[in-house]
């Protein structure tokens, strides 16, 4: 993987993993790194599955796509926050 993907991959899993958190209501008491780390994975995973349901690559904006990323994002986001709780 080249520098352009590897910072691509950071700046999408940043704003995926903030919009998983907007969509989770209540604090969540994760740090901004696992906000980072969960948008990269979420990121993944919704194009997998986005590319699984032909949704994937679409004229424009994969909007379908992003709501997928964000709301596996917003799954990542709150099971963390309710294992930090418990711990």
């Amino acid at each position: 993987m080249e520098v352009d993907g590897i910072i691509s991959a950071i700046l999408v899993g940043i704003v995926i993993g903030v919009l998983g958190r907007l969509v989770v209501p209540g604090r969540q008491r994760i740090g901004i790194l696992l906000t980072i780390l969960v948008g990269i994975v979420a990121a993944l995973i919704g194009t997998a599955i986005a590319a699984a349901m032909n949704v994937a690559d679409t004229g424009g904006i994969d909007w379908i796509e992003l709501v997928i990323q964000v709301i596996v994002a917003a799954i990542g986001v709150a099971l963390l926050s309710f294992l930090k709780r418990r711990a």
